[in-house]
C-alpha cells in the first residue's frame, strides 16, 4: 500500500433552500460575480449546482485541497458579504461542509 504524501483534493457542499420569493434563475444569476472570483482562487477545479425536486439546492464544489476550499470559503464571505446571494438563502436551512477525497476513479 502507498503511503499518502500530499494534500488530498476536497469536495465542498453546501445545501440550503432559497427564501419563497426567489427562484433557481434568480440564485444562478446572482453567483454570475461570485462564479468568476472562485475561477480566480488558488486550487478551484470546478462548480456544480444542482435543484432536487423539493427546492432543495446542493451547490458543490472540487478544490485542489480542503485548505485551498476553507480559505476560499472564508475570502468569498468577506469579498462577498454585502451580496444579495446571502438575503436569497434561507440561512437556517445551510449544511456546509468540506471534505477530503478519498478515492476517485
Amino acid at each position: 500500500m502507498r503511503k499518502q504524501t500530499k494534500e488530498l483534493s476536497a469536495i465542498e457542499i453546501t445545501s440550503f433552500l432559497l427564501q419563497t420569493e426567489f427562484s433557481m434563475q434568480d440564485f444562478i444569476e446572482v453567483n454570475v460575480p461570485i462564479d468568476a472570483w472562485l475561477k480566480e482562487q488558488p486550487g478551484f477545479v470546478s462548480r456544480h449546482i444542482a435543484q432536487e425536486t423539493d427546492g432543495r439546492i446542493t451547490d458543490m464544489l472540487l478544490w485542489g485541497s480542503v485548505s485551498q476550499g476553507t480559505q476560499a470559503m472564508h475570502r468569498l464571505m468577506d469579498v462577498f458579504r454585502d451580496s444579495p446571494i446571502h438575503s436569497m438563502i434561507d440561512q437556517g436551512t445551510v449544511s456546509w461542509n468540506v471534505m477530503p477525497v478519498r478515492h476517485q476513479i
